[in-house]
Formats: C-alpha cells, sequence, structure tokens
C-alpha cells in the first residue's frame, strides 16, 4: 500500500500525517526511502520529518552504511510521544486501558459490572481516569484523548432500547461529553465494529490494507468498514449493523421484529443459546467448557449464513480481505475459520488475489484496544479531504 502526498504548501497537515503513516507501516525508514514512498519531494520530507523530532514524534536510529557518502540515518515513531485511552462498556465489563503511539499497553483495569447505569459507571471512570493521571504525571500532557466503544446501534426505533445487544438505560445519556467535561479531553464514541476495526488496521493483520471489513463477533454481529483507509460509519454511525440482513426468511425470530437475521445465528448469544449457556450471565471464555461435540454442531448452524455474509459483503464493497475478530475465543474462532470453506464465488475472490478471510485480533481487550486507536486514528491517519480547504 503507498500513500502519496501532495508537494503544495498549504497541505502541510496532510503531508505531516502520510510522513507518519509511511514510518508506522514500515518501522523505520530513511529520508530518502519516505521521499520514494509518499512522492514529496526530499526537501519537503526533510523539514517535516525535522518538525517531527522537534516535536518528540520521531527519533532517529542508528546510521545506516550504504557505500560511499555519507550514512542515512533512518528515523521511527517514539512510541512515548503520544498516548490514548480505550474505554470499553458493555453488559458485563468495564475495560480501560491506556496505550502508547505503538499500541503497547502501560495500564489495564477490568471491572465486572452488572447492567451498568450511568451514573455508577461514570463515577469508577472518573476514579480510574484519576488514578492514570497520576501514574503519567506531566506525561498527562501527552494524553491525544479518549475512545469509548459501546455495542450499537444507536438510536434505532425499538432496536436501541430492548436489543440484546444495547445498554438499557443509556440512551439519554451524552456519554462523550460526559467524560470530555470529566477528563478536559477530546472524546470519540463508536460501535463495537468500528474500533475493532481500526485497532486492526494500526496493531493488527490489516496494517498494510487499505480497504477491508472486520466482521466483529460480540453479543450480537456487526461490521467495521475501512474503505481507502478511512472510516466509514453511516449518518448515525450505524452502518456494518449487518447482524440485521435477513439470511433466512422465516428464520429465528429476532428483538428487531423481523425472523431469520444473521446475528440469530452467528453471535454469542446464538452460541450460548444452542449451548445451553444463560446468555443474560455467560461470557465468552465460558464456551472453552462447553463440550467440543456441541459446539461443533453450533459452527453446522453458522457457516452457511456466516458464508452468505461475506459473499455479500465481499460483493457491496469489494473489499481487500474480511477480517472476522471480535469477543470469540480465538481458539474457537479458529475453528470456525478452518471450517469455513468453501467460501462463494465474489468479485473479490474472481479479481483479487490474497487471503480472503483472515483471523483477526479476538479476546476481552479487542474492543478496547480498538477504541485507544480511535484518537490516534484521528490524529495520525491521512485525512484526503485536508486538501479541499
Amino acid at each position: 500500500m503507498k500513500t502519496s502526498g501532495t508537494n503544495l504548501e498549504h497541505a502541510r497537515a496532510h503531508n505531516r500525517r502520510v510522513i507518519i503513516e509511511a514510518i508506522r507501516l514500515h518501522g523505520e525508514l530513511t529520508r530518502a526511502e519516505l521521499a520514494r514512498l509518499t512522492a514529496l519531494t526530499p526537501q519537503t520530507v526533510s523539514n517535516i520529518v525535522a518538525e517531527l523530532e522537534q516535536a518528540e514524534l520521531l527519533t532517529s536510529r542508528q546510521p545506516r552504511k550504504q557505500g560511499r557518502g555519507q550514512p542515512a540515518i533512518p528515523v521511527t515513531l517514539n512510541p512515548a510521544s503520544a498516548f490514548s485511552i480505550g474505554i470499553h462498556l458493555d453488559h458485563q465489563t468495564l475495560l480501560i486501558v491506556l496505550v502508547d503511539l505503538t499500541g503497547e499497553i502501560h495500564f489495564r483495569r477490568l471491572m465486572l459490572v452488572q447492567k451498568p447505569q450511568p451514573d455508577a459507571t461514570l463515577a469508577r471512570i472518573a476514579e480510574v481516569l484519576a488514578e492514570i493521571k497520576q501514574q503519567l504525571g506531566a506525561r498527562w500532557q501527552k494524553v491525544l484523548g479518549i475512545g469509548v466503544v459501546m455495542p450499537g446501534p444507536f438510536g434505532v426505533e425499538g432496536i436501541s432500547s430492548v436489543g440484546p445487544t444495547t445498554l438499557h438505560g443509556w440512551k439519554e445519556v451524552d456519554i462523550a461529553a460526559r467524560l470530555a467535561e470529566m477528563s478536559n479531553l477530546p472524546v470519540t464514541l463508536e460501535n463495537d465494529a468500528t474500533v475493532a476495526a481500526i485497532g486492526e488496521r494500526f496493531h493488527g493483520v490489516a496494517r498494510h490494507l487499505n480497504s477491508f471489513i472486520y466482521l466483529y463477533i460480540g453479543t450480537g454481529l456487526g461490521a467495521g468498514i475501512i474503505m481507502d483507509g478511512h472510516v466509514y460509519s453511516g449518518h448515525a454511525h450505524n452502518a456494518g449493523e449487518v447482524g440485521h440482513v435477513v439470511v433466512e426468511p422465516g428464520g429465528r425470530a429476532c428483538y428487531c421484529g423481523n425472523h431469520g437475521c444473521l446475528e440469530r445465528y452467528v453471535s454469542l448469544q446464538a452460541a450460548y443459546e444452542f449451548c445451553g449457556l444463560d446468555p443474560m450471565t455467560a461470557l465468552p471464555e465460558d464456551l472453552l467448557a462447553v463440550d467440543p461435540a456441541l459446539f461443533d454442531r453450533w459452527i453446522e448452524t453458522m457457516l452457511t449464513p456466516l458464508r452468505q455474509a461475506i459473499n455479500m459483503l465481499e460483493c457491496i464493497f469489494d473489499a481487500e480481505s474480511v477480517i472476522i475478530g471480535g469477543m470469540m475465543p480465538a481458539a474457537l474462532l479458529e475453528k470456525i475459520i478452518q471450517r469455513l470453506p468453501p467460501l462463494y464465488q465474489s468479485v473479490r475472490g474472481r479479481y483479487l488475489t490474497g487471503i480472503r478471510v483472515k483471523s483477526g485480533m479476538t479476546g476481552s481487550d479487542t474492543a478496547a484496544l480498538g477504541a485507544a486507536a480511535l484518537p490516534i486514528f484521528d490524529e495520525f491517519n491521512p485525512q484526503f479531504q485536508v486538501l479541499m480547504k
């Protein structure tokens, strides 16, 4: 993947992000390599690198010997130059992480919550943020912001207030505004599938993918959509709610009012119900204790709907790959992916090479790490709309 800069003087903000993105993808680069990869002039690259080094966003590495002349000095990201906070709240857990620019976790706090209510939950978050601030000391000034992930959909009549994937009692709560007032930091709210896709783009198997779909297996099923390196979230941040696509007309009843919705077959809730676990109290790790033969029978029930979903997403978005991840334990997700072939033919399978379906990040930290990547993504991802200003 190649992200090109522009030599127009007014596009410095875009060019800074292009330089940072190139270094993030390749680890370390010399100025000559940066000029070649970004199509910027050597002078523009030198000026921006000097500026970023002065801001301590970049740091120099050992010089490289390369024939005659002066050794080339590569630069790389300075992990401690910026931090970000990720918060994942769902029906049973509250997870707060602090990460640096490269995604390394510097603080992690997991709290069990049952049917979390707004005031009590925000009070607990305030306590943890105060602890992080104390731990960072003067480095608190380097925190870019807070990313928050909550299960969607958001503001959909008849679904947001009664569905099992949404948090009851939070419908009228402006959590972003409350947290911004509490912390004096920018706050971004997104659904779990979108933040997982962003986390995968920054720290996972999608680092070198420009367009991909992330299928997030949580309580329900959602899709995070990255097109041309940018998030597509839709008008009300509900793009990718593929869990409510009808894949079996007249099939299992869904709380949205339809029958045969995709997430009634492909989701943690569907797995809990099939395996005899209480969906209101079960945790993803509980599936590891289920009789493997019983879990395999559940896989059989969800393979066709999942193949349909992959076919549909490939045909609509023409993405480089579909990545499957989320809260499903890694060992169980691998069993699902291994049994997916043969996939239906689609535009993706016919015209592109490479792996059509990849296994993404899984486990309890997935959404929180994705949430922590939100402020980093907003700050450093190349934004082409800058060129229109």
